[in-house]
């Protein structure tokens, strides 16, 4: 390997690999994790929840297909840095536009390859994820050795920690944008306003399927903005960075229960639904992120496999209902709805008296199975119910 081709990977711990550069040149840090989607690479580097992450596919080959234009879930790739064993030297799919390698190194996004990823990946499990670093080119150290792992090391340990950040505003939407109801259908059957703390393109898609006419918002609004679209129903979305930092969208999301409009929280949004009832989160060892997760519907007593991607949690008590701690009790009672079954990790809520339910999951499946889609038909049906409770009411008024 010539020197142009060298490239390190040095966890905070002082791991480290060397391997051959890949996608841009230079210095990238981030938290490392893993993911073990076999599948759906390209959907995985542009889901802005891995916003300063890098990111290491168990998966050994990677690349095969390259990229095009229709499977990205957001306007950019948002890993920090990309980590594999094997990279495709050809793509071989009539989709392609290009190789994930050119695509990497256009937009800027430095990689390695040719590493042990099932050696790293042993690691992470045992000592969970934490700050790393990839360098290459003009990044690599002046000095040979393990005087100049140590230098590296020291530069990876400067990075901000993702315990205690607050992120979802470095991946929003700058503007508002409008996604129409996708089908047959004459008009609208609802509006629901969708706060970007991160969304997944197909997020949007899948309510539009529905019928529902959804309006996307930036997060850092105020809950009179959400209003001034009349929405049928709210929706938060997945998202980077630590639930325990978002203070200003819980505050959001307490104004939406208390006017009783309709709640569906995806991942970031099940975290925000949970601080918002007064429920703590907490970070994972090393996460969940891959598209082969089993869950359970604790209600039907059905077992999903799902696409997940997420780093914290939120701590409730399973198999019983709990009064909602904020406010001596505010929103009333919920359960855990969803249950992780590989670690009894709360995958899913649900509100039993203010109309609202999240799921730490990703049901709009871009990457992954569809297993969960019916989570987005339990909206509408939300949306249905609460919008005909409200006729009855004035009605009998």
């Amino acid at each position: 390997m010539t020197g142009s081709d060298l490239a390190l990977l040095v966890l905070e711990d002082g791991t480290h690999a060397e391997g051959r550069a890949w996608g841009a040149r230079g210095q990238t840090l981030g938290e490392i994790v893993f993911s073990t989607g076999m599948t759906g690479y390209q959907e995985t580097i542009t889901d802005p929840s891995y916003h300063r992450q890098i990111v290491v596919m168990t998966a050994p080959h990677v690349g095969n297909t390259g990229v095009n234009t229709d499977d990205p879930e957001s306007r950019q790739i948002w890993v920090a840095g990309y980590v594999v064993r094997d990279p495709a030297r050809t793509p071989s799919s009539w989709r392609s536009t290009a190789t994930l390698d050119d695509e990497l190194e256009r937009q800027g996004v430095v990689g390695i390859s040719e590493v042990d990823t099932r050696r790293l990946t042993r690691h992470l499990r045992s000592a969970g994820s934490m700050r790393a670093g990839i360098f290459s080119g003009d990044a690599l150290p002046a000095r040979p050795g393990q005087a100049g792992i140590e230098e590296l090391a020291e530069r990876v340990r400067s990075a901000p920690r993702m315990a205690g950040s607050d992120l979802a505003r470095e991946v929003t939407t700058p503007e508002t944008y409008v996604v129409e109801p996708i089908g047959d259908f004459s008009e609208p059957v609802g509006t629901v306003v969708a706060v970007d703390l991160g969304i997944k393109t197909m997020t949007p898609v899948r309510l539009a399927e529905r019928g529902l006419r959804v309006v996307v918002v930036p997060t850092g609004g105020t809950y009179a903005d959400i209003a001034a679209h009349r929405p049928d129903g709210v929706f938060f979305s997945n998202g980077p960075g630590d639930p325990e930092a978002a203070e200003a969208e819980v505050a959001l999301l307490r104004e939406v229960l208390d006017a009783r409009v309709p709640y569906f929280g995806i991942c970031f949004g099940n975290q925000i639904l949970g601080r918002a009832l007064g429920l703590g989160t907490y970070k994972l060892t090393f996460g969940h992120r891959g598209i082969n997760q089993p869950v359970q519907d604790v209600r039907t007593g059905k077992v999903e496999i799902t696409s997940q991607n997420h780093g914290f949690a939120v701590d409730a008590p399973l198999g019983e209902e709990f009064t909602t701690p904020h406010d001596g009790g505010r929103y009333g009672r919920a359960i855990v709805s969803h249950v992780g079954l590989n670690d009894q990790v709360v995958e899913g809520l649900e509100c039993l008296d203010v109309p609202a339910f999240s799921v730490q999951y990703h049901p709009e499946a871009a990457a992954g199975p569809h297993d969960a889609a019916y989570l987005f038909d339990r909206f509408l049906d939300l949306i249905t119910r609460s919008r005909t409770a409200g006729t009855n009411a004035k009605e009998n008024a």
